[in-house]
């Protein structure tokens, strides 16, 4: 008598979205901030300029690669589409704000960190009071190029004086384009502000 044939269980659970491809490089990306921050506290060293640089490099990478990924692969998740923003946020204002610390940027270039820091917190608010109605906001053509000029700058910073080494006039590149990053700053997050006055007007 042969034997019976053997079931497969139906039940297995699923891998969780929240542990897909896609989120995995967004959770590498918020893992990156303190590594970045702590490495340009030794501002002098070369090695932890450049450390500091790969790292902010492989994040940026990996901010254009998880969301093309979770596209491609439909695996998109609600998780991922809260957490995403937030990751790019805190690296900004944390390389910003450590930057400040060493004064690898100084004097009236403080004001365009701080409009960017500002906008940051300003686009987060709205994001968050316009998803309790429902409504999106989404990321305009020029908020991309935005972003794109103000990671070439902080990238150009965060190399800092190892940089100038290689390429004189990193830093003042760096500086250069960091204001253009926040004169269009301060254009998207009027924009942003009037894209959402209709709805914020109506609580």
């Amino acid at each position: 008598m042969s034997a019976a044939p053997q079931m497969v269980s139906s039940t297995a659970r699923p891998i969780s979205r929240n542990w897909s491809l896609p989120n995995i490089l967004t959770y590498a990306r918020v893992a990156a901030v303190p590594l970045v921050a702590g490495l340009l506290f030794w501002p002098d060293e070369p090695w932890a300029r450049w450390t500091a640089l790969a790292i902010f490099i492989a994040a940026g990478i990996s901010d254009f690669f998880d969301g093309y990924l979770a596209r491609a692969w439909s695996q998109q998740s609600s998780l991922g589409r809260m957490l995403d923003p937030i990751a790019d946020k805190l690296l900004v204002s944390a390389v910003l704000l450590v930057l400040a610390a060493n004064r690898t940027i100084s004097g009236l270039t403080l004001w365009a960190a701080i409009v960017i820091l500002c906008r940051e917190i300003l686009v987060s608010g709205l994001r968050e009071y316009l998803a309790e109605l429902r409504v999106p906001l989404p990321v305009t053509a020029l908020a991309k190029w935005k972003t794109t000029v103000q990671f070439i700058a902080l990238a150009f910073l965060i190399a800092g004086p190892a940089g100038e080494s290689i390429l004189p006039g990193s830093i003042t590149t760096g500086i250069v384009l960091l204001w253009i990053a926040a004169i269009v700053t301060l254009y998207t997050g009027w924009d942003y502000m009037k894209a959402s006055y209709d709805h914020a007007g109506n609580d």
